[in-house]
């Protein structure tokens, strides 16, 4: 991500991107952002609003995927500072284009230069080029927000604190995708504890996030698991 970073800044994606990562919006939720959603005096950002194209029509509506989704977050200080620089190119593009800056779009954070909106997956096909031209790991945009929950994950941040940031109706839907990260926290602290109370090695192995990952999938394949808490309740076991 630290990467991604570096690569984006002062592009064109940067402020989609930057959202995506911080937050872990939807694509549908990131176009979709209005400034009047964003209270730069209170420093809060709301999600309300979607931009989704259906059989090539733009449509724009408050209605939500679920009523969960519509959360207010922190404004997060390097994104405020992304957006009120990004609001001020704004307004040169609008002196610099006239007459034909497109002024429909006036309250959309992501739009393109001269005003139009930015399509769904124009923003994809973008980000896929710019991954492939900075020789960076293939990661498809969705994946943004699974590196948002994983990062917060990592930091300790609990599953139900995860489920109300992204905006998950249901706990169980947060925990069936990111459990088996919470399981390699777990042998974190398992071997904490073991080395508080003895000065024996580790007794359980640690692994990588992606070796565990792997590991874990292999074996629910083999075992015929389709579920991340079935797999963990037949571990408990």
């Amino acid at each position: 991500m630290k990467k991604l970073f570096e690569v984006i800044k002062g592009h064109p994606l940067e402020v989609p991107l930057t959202l995506a990562a911080y937050y872990g919006f939807r694509r549908i939720e990131v176009l979709g952002i209005r400034w009047s959603a964003i209270d730069f005096e209170h420093k809060l950002i709301t999600i309300n609003h979607k931009l989704l194209v259906v059989e090539r029509q733009v449509i724009l509506t408050d209605q939500l995927k679920t009523k969960t989704s519509h959360r207010t977050l922190p404004l997060i200080a390097p994104v405020e500072e992304l957006l009120l620089r990004h609001k001020a190119k704004i307004e040169e593009n609008k002196e610099f284009y006239g007459n034909v800056y497109d002024k429909r779009f006036l309250d959309y954070v992501c739009v393109e230069e001269d005003g139009k909106i930015v399509y769904p997956d124009h923003l994809t096909k973008k980000f896929a080029d710019l991954i492939k031209e900075n020789g960076l790991r293939h990661i498809r945009f969705h994946d943004l927000r699974h590196s948002c929950a994983s990062n917060m994950l990592a930091s300790g941040v609990p599953l139900k604190e995860i489920q109300e940031w992204l905006g998950h109706s249901d706990f169980s839907t947060t925990a069936n995708v990111y459990s088996h990260l919470d399981f390699s926290f777990k042998i974190q602290a398992a071997n904490t504890i073991l080395s508080a109370y003895s000065d024996e090695e580790p007794a359980i192995k640690q692994e990588s996030e992606l070796s565990l990952l792997e590991k874990v999938n292999k074996e629910m394949k083999t075992l015929g698991f389709t579920s991340i808490k079935e797999y963990l309740a037949y571990k408990a076991k």
